[in-house]
């Protein structure tokens, strides 16, 4: 059986806090922003919008571009570390917002690599028969965990979900190899405090990125067979631009090759990946057959990545 990816959706609140809007509040410029991290703007949600109503809308939207009703779908996973509340599950709200009757119900904490981890874990449903149809969705209010007065961390982070239908594609298509990884040595690095904001140890967590993400791209194609020229099209975790060039770079393809929204949209943890994936289809620059690496890396510390041939 060969599962792939269906339909994808991405919603993105409707505010927009550019650089200059962090300078009035925080000691930090937009050139300092810019030149670090890439970073231009990002979007974040009002208080009355919290994570499972962005999760809600980007799951909209991949069930119309699969041609699927929330009926359709055997099991929902949320990927998120910005829960509305500890319980119920992300999952669960979205799941009688839309109406999935027949669905189970989780959410999947793996930090900025979780949606990885969500789809890899649909996957598995598939392949065993035990579920036909599965939403994965990446969906996270970070401006919540932000600590608004650390200009390292703060000037980094935005709001919004995306997500994605899993089921049966046809032969040669969907899902062809996958890592899962993580070290839990390294979670010191990047962790929530009692505070529930965000801390960041900003240059072990650039060293670890710089290496596993190439890493594990390449290891994803080598576990095919293929070459780094056989890629057609690359969509790395939106950390930080450095970090995404050192992946493009070791991978030997050219920019307009990689996704790349983390100038308008910042980091947005579980949604990056998802919400660059559906971007990226919606304006035609990935294609039916095009294979496809999809790779990310977060708290924990975890990371994963996936090679995929488009289509359904």
């Amino acid at each position: 059986m060969n599962i792939g990816i269906l339909g994808t959706g991405h919603y993105l609140p409707t505010n927009v806090v550019t650089n200059n809007d962090l300078e009035k509040i925080v000691d930090t410029n937009d050139e300092w922003i810019r030149t670090r991290t890439g970073i231009k703007e990002r979007r974040l949600a009002t208080d009355e919008v919290d994570t499972s109503d962005m999760a809600f809308h980007a799951a909209l939207g991949a069930l119309e571009e699969a041609n699927l009703k929330a009926e359709d779908i055997d099991l929902i996973l949320v990927a998120t570390v910005t829960p509305n509340t500890s319980f119920p599950s992300v999952a669960c709200i979205i799941q009688d917002q839309l109406g999935a009757k027949n669905a189970a119900a989780m959410d999947v904490s793996a930090a900025c690599a979780g949606f990885m981890y969500g789809l890899i874990t649909a996957k598995q449903f598939i392949d065993t028969g035990a579920y036909k149809h599965v939403l994965v969705v990446g969906a996270d209010k970070l401006s919540k965990i932000t600590d608004w007065s650390d200009r390292t961390t703060c000037v980094l982070f935005g709001d919004g979900a995306g997500a994605a239908v899993v089921g049966e594609v046809s032969d040669g298509k969907g899902i062809l190899s996958f890592e899962l990884g993580a070290n839990g040595a390294g979670g010191k690095e990047l962790y929530l405090n009692h505070d529930d904001h965000i801390i960041m140890n900003g240059r072990e967590v650039y060293k670890f990125a710089v290496r596993q993400m190439p890493d594990s791209t390449i290891k994803v194609i080598e576990q095919l067979g293929l070459s780094r020229d056989d890629v057609d099209y690359l969509v790395p975790h939106q950390a930080n631009i450095r970090i995404m060039e050192a992946a493009r770079e070791r991978l030997g393809i050219s920019e307009d090759k990689m996704a790349k929204s983390i100038e308008k949209f910042g980091n947005n943890s579980s949604a990056s990946i998802p919400m660059a994936l559906s971007e990226a289809v919606k304006e035609g620059k990935i294609k039916d057959n095009d294979l496809i690496v999809l790779v990310g890396f977060g708290g924990g510390l975890t990371w994963g990545a996936v090679a995929l041939r488009w289509g359904k």
